[in-house]
């Protein structure tokens, strides 16, 4: 079979119109170099999904296809490649440089794949790879927490947003961590859910930060992670952060953030994109395989479990617009993934 089936787009419209996704057939690509061809089993999505599909005034001359989640099967590797072989379960988010995985079969190179958690299904493993790197980069990488619980032990972190994406396992990786876990939630589902995520307290994100943090005694906290909403939150984030803490954020702020609100407490602002690695092919590009096989063991030691919310049903753009949907809401739980082609 030389064509497969795919989700693409040519224009950039409001996900209720028709043609904002829809189904196409396009040449099955063959993998070199350090690419592998994964035969895409689920998929889910996530905000940067709704962000690249977003009305504007660009037609594509060939379908764009997004997709930054996948749980699949490695159909054929490249030449050069040497971690992976054909019949491999694997997952991944792969490149916003390049096309995305909304395809039955999909090429990415090996250096920012994982091993599938082999306790977890297809769609539950979909549901991980890209906010999994996302907290894991912020925490480890950006932020510098220490991996060692004993060296975190009576620190504190406040995530804003724990009920999302990013946020559900961002929860999970602080807490083994050994961290003290403060997330923010509003409605009584997500409230239950991020404590369902092994949250040590709640707080409300529509409500002043530092007082209520106060209300549970915690006058302060040495870690930030913000996950939406930055700029409405800044002035709060800077109450509430240590002296000499740090923030990380990884939302796009519609103006600038006043820096010099930290200058007092010396503390640090840090973004985190996952993509970075992968964009510009960065020397240390491998260590997404490897903190991706890293989250596996976790699962499959039960530290850690899957995020998934709700499936939609089949990977289709009539599915794929109803999820695009759902993130547009800013209501969603978790994460919300797609099954096979029909």
């Amino acid at each position: 079979m030389n064509t497969m089936k795919a989700i693409g787009l040519t224009q950039y419209l409001p996900i209720d119109n028709p043609a904002s996704l829809v189904d196409i057939v396009i040449d099955k690509p063959q993998a070199t170099g350090r690419d592998i061809l994964v035969k895409v089993v689920a998929i889910s999505v996530n905000p940067v999904d709704v962000k690249v599909r977003a009305p504007k005034d660009r037609v594509e001359a060939a379908p764009k296809i997004l997709g930054w989640d996948v749980a699949g099967i490695i159909d054929e590797v490249g030449p050069d490649c040497s971690l992976f072989r054909p019949g491999d379960e694997v997952f991944y988010a792969g490149s916003l440089a390049r096309q995305g995985g909304n395809s039955e079969y999909h090429l990415v190179d090996e250096r920012i794949v994982g091993r599938k958690p082999t306790s977890l299904n297809f769609a539950e493993a979909a549901a991980l790879p890209l906010t999994s790197i996302t907290a894991w980069e912020a925490f480890f990488d950006r932020m510098l927490i220490s991996q060692d619980p004993s060296v975190n032990d009576g620190k504190s972190i406040l995530i804003i947003g724990a009920a999302g994406g990013v946020g559900s396992i961002a929860v999970q990786l602080a807490k083994q961590a050994g961290l003290t876990v403060i997330g923010t939630a509003s409605r009584p589902e997500t409230v239950d859910w991020v404590k369902s995520m092994g949250a040590d307290y709640t707080i409300n994100h529509h409500e002043s930060l530092l007082p209520q943090l106060e209300a549970i005694g915690f006058p302060s906290v040495p870690y930030i992670f913000c996950l939406n909403a930055l700029e409405k939150h800044w002035e709060g984030i800077c109450e509430a952060v240590a002296p000499q803490g740090i923030v990380c954020a990884i939302d796009d702020p519609i103006s600038p953030l006043k820096l010099t609100l930290l200058k007092r407490k010396s503390a640090t602002f840090v973004w985190e994109f996952m993509f970075t690695r992968s964009i510009y092919e960065t020397v240390d590009m491998i260590e997404q395989h490897r903190l991706l096989n890293r989250v596996a063991d976790a699962i499959d030691q039960q530290k850690v479990k899957t995020t998934l919310s709700q499936i939609l049903g089949p990977i289709s753009a009539e599915n794929l617009r109803q999820a695009h949907k759902l993130l547009e809401s800013n209501k969603t739980i978790g994460k919300v993934v797609l099954e096979g082609f029909v």
